[in-house]
Order: C-alpha cells, then structure tokens, then sequence
C-alpha cells in the first residue's frame, strides 16, 4: 500500500495553504504522507486528476461532475465535510417589487453569481427551468462574474448580486441560504425590505474525487486517517474551522443530481468560457 499521495487544492483564499499545511501534518503523524498540489483553478486540477498526476482532488461540486463526464466515471469519489450536505440557494426580491414567487420571474432580469458558480448560477437556472422559466427566453441573465475558474468557491459574485438588486440594476439576485442567513444577521441584508421569494432543492457541495483506478487499499487508508480528524483537537480546530466543518464524513452522489441536469441543460463543458 502506498505510504505516500497526491493531494490537489484550488488556492481560492489564502488559507488554503494553512489548511492542507495542517492537514498534511497530521497525516505525516499518522504514517502517510500528503504532497500537497495547488493550483489556480478547477479545469486545470480536473485535467491533472482525470490525467492521474494527483491522486485525490479537494473538489467543488462542479469539478467532480466535470471529472465524472471527462472521465466516462472512472474516477471516484471518497469523504466530504459534515457542512457540504443538504444545502439550497434563494432568490431574492425587494419587498415593494411585487415579485413574491416564481410565478412573477417572467420578463424579470435576475443576478447571478459568476458564470462557473454551482449554488449562484447552475442550479438556480435549473431550478427556473423547473418551474418553466427557460434561460435565454423568460428572463434576462445577469452573471457577475468574480474569479471565475474558482467555482463560485467565494461570495463576491453573490455580494455584487445582491448590491445591483439593491440599486434597482436586477430585479432578483441569487445566493446560498448560508450567505442570505449570514447577511441578514449582520445587517447587510434588511429582511423587512429584502424578501425570498424562492428556493433551489437541495444539493450537496465539495467533495474529494479520486483518480481513475485509485488504489483501494490506499483510499481505505487515506479515509480512516481523514475521519479520525477531531473538532476537540485544537491544532484540527484550526483547520476545521477555516475550512468549515466539523467532521468528515462519508460522500455520496445523490447531493449532485440537480447540478448534474443544470450541467446538461446549458452544455455547460461545451462553452468557451470552461477553457479559459
């Protein structure tokens, strides 16, 4: 069994560094060693992993679906945080607009996150499509398109979003519930002139993918080292908490069926923009 792997980061912040520091640390402790890859973007990690360069890649839900198509599903797919399941995004509307539900999106202009965002673009245009509002035909698509190649793995297409809704440049802005509940605690958001007025179905978000032909015996160690992390470890506390979580716990695929279809619907890996 391999005693030593390739692990792939997307440098989104720059606690990503801190993070896979502490995590290689205490992998080392445990009688595995972690090389840590980083890179600029999520193509170009999708590309090394599919390629096997790297043998396991800290994914946003947009890269492991492109890994699993790219791939004809040879790759696979290992532990995820406790905080990546069962989450939804809003879309929001000034109170005094009138928009209350979906029903009243057509012929609106709606702001989302950047084009490449899963939780701020993908899915909710699929979930419009769902409630029969067709891209392109029933609504003017408004992208604010920061860091793309990142995955929406930040908040300022979100925030920019929200500040047009606010100045009357969209009609309707999308964002995670995580980000609305934050804001709206923080006063960014003023619930008495900012309103939902609908939501995505659930998802799930990151996740490890692992190469083609991983070795299961070195997946089986690489997980039982990862799950024994422990929030009450102060030295894992660090990193659990710039990373998000409390625990790690088992993947599934189930969360991506919705980001699967949006994917699908606007060929989304057949654009341009995907290979910039």
């Amino acid at each position: 069994m391999a005693k030593s792997i390739k692990v792939g980061a997307v440098v989104y912040a720059p606690q990503v560094t801190v993070v896979w520091g502490i995590i290689a640390k205490y992998f080392k402790s445990e009688g595995m060693d972690l090389e840590n890859v980083f890179f600029k973007n999520y193509r170009d990690q999708t590309q090394a992993l599919i390629k096997g360069e790297i043998d396991v890649a800290w994914n946003s839900p947009l890269a492991h679906v492109e890994a699993m198509i790219k791939s004809d599903n040879k790759c696979g797919y290992s532990y995820m945080r406790d905080t990546d399941l069962d989450r939804t995004s809003c879309f929001l509307a000034r109170n005094d607009s009138g928009i209350k539900d979906f029903a009243d999106f057509k012929g609106k202009t709606i702001g989302f996150g950047a084009i490449d965002s899963p939780q701020a673009r993908l899915i909710p245009i699929e979930t419009l499509k769902e409630h029969n509002l067709i891209s392109g035909k029933d609504y003017v698509e408004k992208t604010f398109d920061v860091d793309v190649g990142l995955d929406g793995d930040h908040e300022g297409g979100e925030v920019d979003a929200l500040a047009a809704l606010k100045d009357g440049s969209v009609d309707i802005s999308v964002t995670t519930d995580n980000n609305r509940i934050k804001w709206t605690q923080d006063g960014t958001i003023d619930d008495q002139k900012i309103v939902v007025a609908g939501h995505t179905g659930l998802y799930d978000h990151c996740i490890f993918t692992t190469k083609p032909n991983f070795d299961p015996d070195t997946k089986a160690e690489w997980e039982r080292i990862l799950s024994k992390m422990d929030y009450n470890n102060p030295e894992h506390k660090e990193m659990m908490d710039l990373e998000g979580l409390k625990k790690w716990v088992p993947g599934r695929t189930k969360g991506f069926h919705l980001l699967e279809q949006a994917v699908d619907y606007l060929n989304f890996f057949d654009q341009k923009q995907t290979n910039d």
